[in-house]
């Protein structure tokens, strides 16, 4: 795949995450892009069960600096429901198929905010407390990989 912009790596996100679920026989929806929340409204076929998925997405050139590491915001801290789940989608090199990690949004609303507090926690290299900023990060472990790698079943629909 060709070097992507920010914005059109987050849709390829979106779409990927859409496609996989369309192809494992759901109905799959992606939102208006500037829909606050959501990215992909995902329904079994009979209509039963739906769920709400927020993507993020990381691409090749970003994990030659981070590895299974997305950017999350102050926000992501309070953002969880049984019915939300997180789809960290790690779009590979030469037209691989990406990586799929899902993770309900509790796990990801604890998580970012805990890493955070730690963050605030420890002094700079100057000595100084880290200033509160928006930014926030998810990161998924060596020892965590299996917990999440395309674990569609998470999302209760099968």
């Amino acid at each position: 795949m060709s070097e992507l912009t920010r914005s059109l790596n987050s849709i390829a996100g979106a779409y990927f995450v859409a496609g996989e679920l369309s192809q494992r026989g759901h109905i799959a929806t992606v939102t208006v892009r500037n829909t606050r929340g959501i990215d992909v409204l995902v329904s079994k076929l009979d209509g039963s069960k739906s769920v709400s998925i927020l993507t993020r997405t990381s691409s090749a050139k970003e994990r030659e600096n981070y590895t299974r590491s997305w950017s999350m915001g102050k926000r992501d801290e309070n953002i969880f429901s049984d019915y939300l789940f997180y789809v960290f989608v790690d779009i590979k090199y030469n037209n691989e198929k990406p990586d799929y990690y899902v993770v309900k949004s509790k796990i990801v609303a604890e998580y970012v905010k805990t890493t955070h507090h730690e963050y605030l926690a420890k002094s700079g290299g100057d000595g100084k407390p880290h200033p509160e900023g928006e930014m926030r990060a998810f990161v998924i472990e060596d020892s965590d990989v299996e917990k999440f790698l395309s674990r569609w079943d998470t999302l209760g629909l099968d």
